[in-house]
């Protein structure tokens, strides 16, 4: 993988992870569709979920990946879709596995956004990305988006009433038990975040010996 390269195998398996992260954004777009009736509608109701965001930018950094065979700029973009992604399935596994009853395109595009998706993109990472150029402080950037986004679900849930994730439901836990969920999330993603440079540089270091 020479000069940042990942080689044929490499781009065909980046290919995979952006039809798989495109696809269950796609079919979970065509399900809210149906029920919504307008695009723009469906559009807004599924800009209200992380997953359907972290997908999105797994699916733009990966198809890239696989079109140009070069890590995306700058270094921490690939890193970080990584990391998010990795903690949809994270919180999902933990948190909202089984409260919903879903059959057809939904259970399908839950299977491909919660499972699939968050397994191949740091696989894809682990086999073929180049190691050693993450940075500490790239950790401080990849929290500006579930940050962002926290403020932004519970501020939309609290207007319109219907929020995104069950522990971000001010009106029904309260905003202490939030906060508390919120902070504990935080914490596990910082430091998860903190292992994946510390193991991205392990690697490095392992390659140039």
């Amino acid at each position: 993988m020479g000069q940042g390269r990942a080689g044929r195998r490499g781009r065909v398996a980046a290919a995979i992870v952006a039809l798989v992260a495109f696809a269950g954004v796609a079919i979970q777009f065509r399900a809210t569709l149906s029920n919504v009736g307008s695009a723009g509608g469906a559009v807004w109701v599924l800009l209200r979920y992380f997953t359907i965001i972290a997908n999105l930018i797994v699916a733009g950094v990966f198809a890239a990946l696989a079109l140009t065979n070069r890590p995306p700029k700058p270094s921490w973009l690939l890193g970080g879709a990584v990391i998010s992604i990795a903690l949809v399935g994270v919180i999902y596994t933990l948190l909202l596995r089984g409260l919903l009853e879903l059959s057809g395109g939904q259970a399908l595009a839950d299977f491909l956004l919660h499972y699939v998706s968050p397994v191949l993109a740091p696989l894809w990472w682990l086999a073929f990305a180049p190691k050693g150029g993450l940075r500490y402080r790239d950790t401080l950037i990849w929290c500006a988006l579930p940050l962002g986004y926290t403020i932004y679900a519970i501020a939309r849930g609290a207007v319109d009433g219907m929020y995104a994730y069950p522990f971000l439901n001010i009106a029904e836990r309260g905003v202490a038990r939030v906060a508390a969920t919120c902070g504990v999330i935080a914490v596990g993603y910082l430091v998860s975040a903190c292992a994946f440079v510390a193991l991205d540089g392990v690697l490095g270091r392992r390659k140039r010996r």
